[in-house]
């Protein structure tokens, strides 16, 4: 796409803090999830918004410093890592079609031999966790220091309330793990890849540090920042095609309808868009629709993309 005339800083500030007020007037809609127990403690009022840009600067309104659950947010930093480590062979494991079906569902996998529609929808993520695990003798500490780098951040942890909930809450991703390596296609032991997948998805961060790390997305795989390149140019390509079509759930053809920016959500209410050349969207707000995507996240994003003209449609 061509970049468009966007904002100065101040005006995008000044847009963001608008926005935020806008938003706040709607009507609470949604609930907060709750079938992971820890992440139905967080204020379901909470609200925030960044973007970083590709010149390093990042503007933000709300609560876009407090850190919450990435959850499947992290399904890109994983999938990021193991593109860089199997190359095209990765694909031959895992597909790269909208599933057309719920993001956990058990079925489809069955009917299709253990090989997942896509790496965004759980079963795809726990073989992209068993790339990870299998490559790394230490591989929730190499999970986190990458994503450290990008966000340029050492202060991003583990949430271990978290952590403990996804363990004790996780037996449709155990039988997701069991059935793929029934068909062979997880190599590591299955508690270990889980052990890896719910430690991704038990990251916190904040909409400022998640906007600044993914920032290579935006650029054909070179973090604008430090000059690192992070994937090929390929490989941002694939990923941004991948979260067109199938990073928010059942709901990516509406937000490519409506937004027109590749996107991933996750249930601990963040949403992060990428718009190529530009930079990057992070929002967070807790509340979710009926398919686990934010609410008024959505809202921020949409009306964002709306005023600057942002869409790559």
């Amino acid at each position: 796409m061509q970049q468009a005339e966007f904002c100065p800083i101040v005006d995008l500030t000044r847009c963001l803090t608008d926005l935020l007020f806008d938003a706040q007037q709607l009507p609470a809609e949604g609930k907060v999830a709750d079938y992971i127990p820890a992440l139905s403690e967080v204020s379901p009022t909470r609200l925030g918004i960044a973007v970083a840009t590709l010149d390093g600067k990042v503007c933000a309104a709300g609560d876009s410093q407090m850190p919450f659950s990435i959850q499947s947010l992290s399904k890109t930093f994983a999938l990021t890592m193991a593109m860089q480590l199997q190359g095209d062979e990765l694909w031959q494991r895992v597909r790269m079609e909208p599933s057309g079906q719920p993001f956990n569902s058990i079925v489809q996998l069955e009917w299709e031999q253990g090989i997942p529609r896509n790496p965004v929808i759980n079963a795809g993520a726990i073989v992209v966790a068993d790339v990870l695990a299998s490559h790394y003798s230490a591989s929730k500490n190499t999970f986190l220091m990458f994503i450290r780098r990008l966000a340029q951040c050492q202060q991003i942890y583990i949430d271990p309330k978290v952590y403990a909930s996804e363990q004790q809450h996780g037996s449709r991703n155990a039988a997701l793990a069991y059935l793929m390596k029934s068909f062979g296609n997880i190599q590591s032991e299955v508690p270990q890849v889980l052990e890896q997948y719910f430690h991704q998805c038990s990251v916190e961060m904040s909409c400022e540090q998640l906007a600044r790390s993914w920032l290579y997305l935006a650029n054909r795989g070179v973090d604008p920042v430090s000059n690192e390149q992070i994937c090929s140019r390929k490989d941002a390509h694939r990923i941004n095609a991948i979260l067109s079509t199938s990073g928010m759930y059942d709901q990516s053809g509406e937000f490519a309808f409506t937004v027109g920016l590749p996107a991933k959500s996750g249930v601990g209410g963040g949403i992060v868009a990428v718009v190529p050349n530009y930079g990057v969207i992070a929002a967070w707000s807790p509340r979710l629709n009926k398919f686990g995507n934010s609410n008024l996240a959505m809202y921020l994003i949409r009306r964002l993309a709306e005023q600057l003209g942002l869409s790559v449609y």
